[in-house]
């Protein structure tokens, strides 16, 4: 894609916002009013998810592709436009959020995803185009045990991330019998101060809610100055006696550590579970995703750092992303960086940590698809130089753009084992998640990119098709066909593994003898293919903003008609008839 056309599609995606914003609802309606300034919990969240459907029957359905661990629905969504192909003869993109539950604004994005799509079809030109041309399957909830946990009961920003199928983290034979405690029932689980003689910290006496750091080092007459205070952990009491707090909390597994790529044990990877997809939620994903080779692009939301990651996580997995693939990464995710603000294009092991049996890895890896995480929300947009704010510029920005709402003050409560100690901090609303007045905006600039990413998938035309008489009897019918996007039909990753199925490209009509690959810098053909000649195989695809070319020849009489038709798993097929003696040469951009 051209600097020009880039800059075109950006532009039109991110004035989609202005279609449906806040000054030009009068320009469309949709059918369900969902507002974006807020979270949801699982039942209001998945209740959005049936009333779309049910508002746009024709394009949208609800599918239960499993049940939790704890017996909830496990759901999905799946857009498609009937009335111009069945969904499995269209490139489709898969998007999914909250596999770690904490990450809550990442559902709000997958069911923004659906209300947009569903709501600008037919109005926006651009989302008409590519609903009509691809296969939306939607998860907005990995996870929903994990965000059920997070919603009802006291917890913090880090908390209740991982599945809830009781484990026995902490190896005494009992599971989950020494989590977070709320030890003043405000529906928090925040910081903890004992009183120490010796302390790291004194409270700020401008400032109550505050604590100050003292200096370790000696001063010039050997002394040392301590403070009143040391931090003592989250709210918490030792439940079972074994000298830890809050070491075996609900649940303790991580579901974004149980997919076949690269997965290892829980001796090497911490939440990985006994073996890959053995927890309910992975194993009915995958089975469902599995039955869908058409998925050609994936992307997940996470939060919070304002990433876009793609692959390997770990290093020993780098050949698995061959340089072509790497290239198209990188291309998506430069774009990317242009339309999120602050968000950085990143590879998970080289810039995050390491990370074994990951989601995205296994789509990328194990079944070559062109797949990235989105890390939601970086707390550099709170600060006008986008720079990571510091404690004190964090404390002004809580004070004066939020009103103090996700800080409990510091307050005194009886703790069983210290006495009286001080508790207090950041709710489980603070540092992860945008506030409400920004939330909004947040989902539509990753919904745009993901967008975009939807758009790379392959987009087949026929470029050129020229017949040409040799003998009496004998044509020579040379074809190129071309992929006017950046995604491959088949990723150099699926060709080398053998992952799905090769393209074909058939010619009927009349009797093909012999046919092959071109090499058009030559004008040979070159792997002929003298079995079944009328159907060529190609291993490779089509790559990404590129053309192949083939050469059949063919027994047969002018005027004789042929069909031409290419099929690919992650393309829809086209096809094109003409006569022996004509050649064509369609239009360039004219396959939809």
């Amino acid at each position: 894609m051209n600097r020009t056309a880039l800059a075109s599609f950006i532009a039109s995606v991110m004035s989609l916002g202005i279609c449906l914003g806040a000054h030009a609802q009068q320009q469309i309606t949709s059918k369900v009013d969902i507002p974006f300034n807020r979270f949801n919990d699982v039942e209001t969240l998945q209740s959005y998810m049936f009333k779309l459907a049910e508002a746009y029957p024709s394009l949208c359905r609800v599918e239960r592709i499993g049940t939790t661990a704890l017996g909830r629905p496990y759901l999905a969504m799946v857009i498609n436009n009937r009335q111009t192909g069945d969904e499995g003869t269209k490139p489709a993109m898969y998007i999914d959020g909250a596999i770690h539950a904490n990450e809550i604004q990442a559902g709000e994005t997958v069911l923004y995803t659906a209300w947009y799509l569903l709501s600008g079809y037919g109005a926006i030109p651009k989302i008409t185009e590519l609903v009509d041309r691809s296969t939306f399957y939607l998860v907005p909830l990995v996870n929903p045990d994990g965000r059920a946990e997070w919603f009802k009961n006291a917890n913090n920003p880090h908390s209740a991330r991982t599945g809830q199928k009781p484990v026995d983290n902490d190896g005494d034979g009992v599971a989950d019998e020494d989590g977070p405690d709320d030890m003043d029932g405000d529906g928090q689980i925040t910081m903890m101060w004992r009183p120490d003689p010796f302390g790291t910290h004194r409270r700020d006496p401008r400032d109550p809610n505050r604590m100050i750091p003292v200096s370790r080092e000696p001063k010039a007459d050997g002394t040392r100055e301590y403070g009143d205070w040391t931090m003592a952990g989250q709210e918490g009491f030792d439940n079972d006696g074994d000298g830890r707090v809050n070491e075996d909390g609900p649940g303790g597994y991580d579901m974004n550590r149980n997919f076949p790529s690269g997965w290892e044990p829980e001796n090497i990877q911490g939440g990985a579970g006994p073996y890959p997809l053995y927890w309910p939620e992975t194993k009915a994903l995958a089975d469902w995703v599995l039955s869908k080779p058409q998925i050609a692009a994936a992307q997940a939301y996470h939060n919070a750092g304002g990433m876009i990651l793609r692959g390997p996580g770990a290093g020993s997995r780098e050949s698995d992303y061959p340089a072509s693939d790497a290239n198209v990464y990188a291309r998506i995710q430069a774009v990317g960086a242009e339309m999120l603000p602050f968000y950085r294009p990143m590879v998970i092991y080289k810039d995050l940590y390491t990370v074994h049996g990951g989601a995205v890895n296994w789509f990328a890896e194990g079944l070559g698809i062109v797949s990235l995480t989105n890390e939601l929300w970086t707390e550099k947009r709170i600060m006008q130089n986008g720079k990571d704010p510091s404690d004190e510029e964090d404390r002004k920005w809580n004070e004066r753009m939020l009103f103090g709402q996700t800080n409990v003050p510091l307050h005194e409560v009886k703790h069983p084992d210290y006495g009286m100690v001080l508790v207090g901090g950041g709710t489980k609303f603070s540092s992860r998640i945008p506030p409400p007045f920004m939330m909004e905006e947040e989902l539509h600039r990753n919904f745009a990119f993901t967008m975009f990413h939807a758009d790379q998938m392959p987009l087949l035309r026929f470029e050129s098709v020229e017949t040409k008489q040799i003998s009496p009897e004998l044509w020579q019918v040379t074809v190129t066909v071309a992929n006017d996007r950046l995604i491959p039909t088949r990723t150099a990753r699926a060709a080398e593994k053998g992952i799905g199925l090769a393209d074909t490209l058939t010619l009927t009509g009349a009797d093909v003898v012999a046919a092959g690959t071109l090499d058009r810098r030559t004008d040979r053909t070159i792997d002929p293919q003298g079995f079944v000649p009328a159907t060529l195989q190609f291993e490779h695809g089509v790559p990404g903003q590129a053309s192949v070319a083939a050469r059949f020849l063919v027994k047969g009489i002018a005027a004789t008609p042929i069909t031409l038709a290419w099929n690919a798993e992650k393309a829809k097929r086209i096809e094109t008839t003409l006569k022996l003696g004509e050649s064509t040469i369609p239009q360039a951009g004219a396959a939809k």
